[in-house]
Formats: C-alpha cells, structure tokens, sequence
C-alpha cells in the first residue's frame, strides 16, 4: 500500500498533498491556542500523504514543524531550549505543576520516535505528557505496532483537551476523521463522487 506522496505533487494540493479533487484544505479549520506547539518530524515523513504533522500544522496557527535526521543537516537542539516546555510521549517522566507554554511533539513511526527521544539528550530531559491509549475500535490509516500508538493529529487533539480542554480538541478529531475519509478515498476504498 503506497503512503507517499511524488515529489513533484502532480495532481495533489500542494499544502495538505491529497488528490486535488480530495484536497481538504477548505475543511481545515482554525484553532488558536494558548499552548505552543512544537512537531519534531521525521525526514522519511516529510513526503508521505498521511502525515497527520502535516495537517495539524495548517489548523493551529502556534504550530512549527521541525525536520529531524536528513541527511547532512544535523537536529539542533537549541530548538528546545525553551522554558515551560513538555514533551508528549508515552515514556517521558509525568509532568508536575501549571500547564507548560510549549508543548513538543515527536512525529514519525513507533520505532522513528523511540529513536529520536533516544538519541537527542534534551529530549529526554523534558518533563513530559502521558495521554491514555486510544480506543482499541478507532479508525486508522497506519495500524500501530503497540496499543499506545495513536497519529500525531489523534495525539494533539488528546494533549491540547487535557491542557485548553475538550472544546478546543473536537474540530482537531473531525479533522482526523475528514483525512482519513479523503485519504481511504484516494485509494479506491470510499467513493470519489461524494467529493466530486
């Protein structure tokens, strides 16, 4: 099953890299947020159409990705540097205290992240967020190698209802649910017409 997207976008929207006739940019809404949001995101998902990264970034306005592990450009660190900031990741040590300013975010595969936060010191000096596992029953695009394994869309929308709440959280999972339609569609599994 083919996850990529061609290098030189033919036939897809060049912000949210659907088909043109699935583009879903339209549909994306606005959500401003206190909390900063910081995606540290995998070179090897920088192309693919279902990077979720992707479509989080065109929804909140406080949201910069970050390129991690192309080759020849070395992660600089100082990125992280901030004050209040906390990572979102299963494993980071829980959190105490008022809610961080910036919050970051680790995109990429189960095993893509595992090495990240391995491999990048600062990263693991973050205090850090813990969301529960998603619903065994939820729909995806990617199935996840653990039970904890969510989309980074999925596991903002989860981190931003615990700090701002569940309001705040709502149009980021109708969104999710928008990407995967269009995306299923993309591949022959839904209905082109009813996005015709």
């Amino acid at each position: 099953m083919r996850s990529s997207t061609p290098e030189d976008l033919s036939g897809r929207c060049e912000r949210c890299y659907l088909p043109t006739a699935l583009c879903l940019c339209a549909d994306v809404p606005v959500i401003p947020t206190r909390t900063e949001l910081l995606i540290i995101r995998h070179n090897k998902e920088s192309q693919k159409s279902t990077n979720t990264a992707r479509i989080a970034a065109l929804a909140l306005p406080r949201c910069h990705i970050v390129s991690y592990g192309a080759p020849g450009a070395p992660f600089d660190a100082s990125v992280l540097d901030a004050p209040d900031t906390w990572l979102l990741f299963p494993d980071a040590p829980e959190a105490e205290g008022p809610p961080p300013k910036r919050l970051v975010v680790i995109d990429g595969s189960w095993a893509q992240a595992r090495r990240m936060v391995q491999r990048v010191p600062a990263l693991r000096r973050l205090p850090g967020l813990r969301l529960p596992p998603p619903a065994p029953d939820t729909r995806r695009l990617r199935k996840p190698p653990h039970p904890d394994g969510m989309s980074t869309l999925e596991a903002m929308a989860g981190a931003l209802a615990r700090l701002e709440g569940e309001d705040l959280a709502k149009p980021l999972l109708t969104l999710h649910e928008l990407m995967i339609e269009r995306v299923l569609a993309s591949r022959g599994r839904l209905g082109w017409e009813n996005y015709l």
